[in-house]
């Protein structure tokens, strides 16, 4: 069974992009963590954000069918629908694009990702999106029922029902100029359009609260606070973590493997565990909310849910433990609204913690303090580095992509839905957004070694649409 979510904004951007250089100007937190062992395993960007990942297979079969955007004194023919993603350990995902003229990369991975972190952020409609998800298909499996809400007289099938879905969404995610071919289709977009209401943003399947911990050995570490609509989420500490001794426990002081919704979970360290550091593995089975964003690493069009089987959730937490010392706990999340990326660095010792950038120390965090500071990157950049033993990348996508930028010049085959499909084999998928077969623009990378961590930050541009 399938469950339902919305999307974002009303902005428009044409597939070509032009990446600028990144403007590194502005803090990061980073360093050596003082008497701490190995370093934690690579670290998925947004910590403890939680939830799905999957791989997207293309249009579903027959839940597709044609519609045509206006705009710079031409049309383009394009298709839209129902796009299925194959969920990383089980399930499957039914999803609507939010990014109309973005291309969509062959069997590219997916991460459930809060509004913040799209290009819904700034997006005053996007409760609409949701709205619509909601009541229209596949939510709404009765397409008698929905050709009559929306005033039709004649049969809706899959397909039609899918483009009038996905023609409505465009029109406030984009701000696009779109019109379903078929009347019936249409009908049902401008139904759905004109009867949209905002709602909230759905909570996430998974996620955790202080999902970075830090303290002295000899201490109950936490809480981390788990978010879920699971009705149980298994918990597996890390090797790391059993080689030293360390328990995962409850509020109570009781060793836990499972845990639920609110549920508080504590590292309880050893006073003679040497210093080191270690991940707690959260995973549990439900189905992710109708409305939730989903965002590519690899720059493939965003998406937004609009139907989950039973799938496979995941989330981890990390620890850091010392005797003495500066111990910091650092968390990374973007930031649409800032336009960057936020670290936030918590210093749990008992000595100052210096942040250092290419030599130069910028912040101090005192013991005990804690301080987030912005990273400004470029929209469609990429940064990759390392921060006190945890690895962090990720790309600043939080625009459609006709923000500012002309559509694309490209002419869009027929069987193109929205941006065009492509990958690293040439391997079009069907998709949705208009087709672009826009240049390879290679982006200068910027290094920044960072002092005491040996971290080294890699800003580098991310393909442009069409790619």
């Amino acid at each position: 069974m399938f469950s339902a979510v919305h999307g974002p904004s009303a902005r428009k951007r044409g597939a070509l992009r032009l990446a600028t250089a990144i403007a590194v100007s502005g803090l990061v937190a980073a360093g050596a963590i003082a008497g701490a062992g190995a370093a934690v395993a690579d670290t998925p960007d947004q910590q403890g954000q939680g939830g799905a990942t999957a791989t997207i297979q293309g249009l579903e079969e027959g839940s597709y069918d044609q519609a045509v955007i206006h705009g710079n004194g031409r049309d383009e023919k394009v298709s839209a629908g129902l796009f299925r993603m194959n969920v990383d350990g089980g399930g499957t995902l039914r999803t609507y694009c939010i990014d109309i003229h973005n291309p969509t990369q062959t069997e590219a991975k997916y991460n459930e990702t809060p509004w913040s972190g799209t290009s819904l952020n700034s997006n005053k409609d996007a409760g609409k999106i949701r709205w619509i998800l909601e009541h229209s298909y596949p939510q709404v499996n009765d397409l008698d029922k929905l050709a009559k809400a929306a005033g039709i007289t004649d049969k809706l099938n899959n397909g039609l029902a899918a483009a009038g879905t996905q023609v409505a969404i465009w029109r406030y995610s984009d701000g696009a100029k779109v019109e379903a071919t078929n009347k019936n289709a249409e009908a049902l977009a401008d139904w759905l359009f004109k009867s949209a209401q905002n709602v909230a943003e759905p909570t996430a399947s998974l996620t955790l609260d202080n999902a970075s911990v830090a303290g002295k050995a000899g201490q109950k570490l936490g809480p981390v606070t788990v978010h879920t609509n699971a009705d149980k989420v298994t918990v597996a500490a890390s090797e790391e973590l059993k080689a030293a001794g360390v328990k995962v426990v409850n509020k109570a002081g009781q060793t836990v493997s499972t845990a639920a919704n609110g549920a508080q979970l504590f590292f309880d360290v050893p006073a003679t565990a040497q210093p080191g550091t270690g991940s707690l593995r959260l995973q549990a089975t439900t189905q992710v909310p109708v409305g939730r964003a989903f965002a590519s690493e690899s720059k493939s069009q965003t998406q937004i849910l609009a139907g989950s089987s039973d799938s496979t959730v995941n989330a981890v937490a990390k620890v850091t433990w010392a005797k003495q010392g500066a111990i910091p706990a650092v968390s990374v999340k973007k930031d649409c609204a800032k336009g960057g990326v936020d670290i936030t660095v918590t210093n749990k010792g008992d000595e100052a913690y210096p942040v250092t950038v290419g030599g130069k120390t910028i912040a101090t965090i005192p013991a005990g303090g804690s301080k987030t500071v912005l990273f400004p990157v470029e929209e469609d950049q990429k940064y990759d580095f390392t921060i006190a033993g945890q690895h962090f990348s990720g790309v600043l996508d939080c625009k459609t992509a006709g923000s500012g930028t002309p559509t694309p010049s490209s002419k869009p085959s027929p069987a193109s839905a929205g941006g065009s499909s492509t990958g690293t084999t040439g391997t079009n998928l069907a998709e949705t957004g208009s087709s672009s077969a826009t240049p390879m623009i290679a982006g200068a990378a910027v290094v920044l070694v960072l002092l005491g961590g040996g971290a080294v930050f890699f800003l580098r541009k991310k393909k442009a649409a069409g790619q």
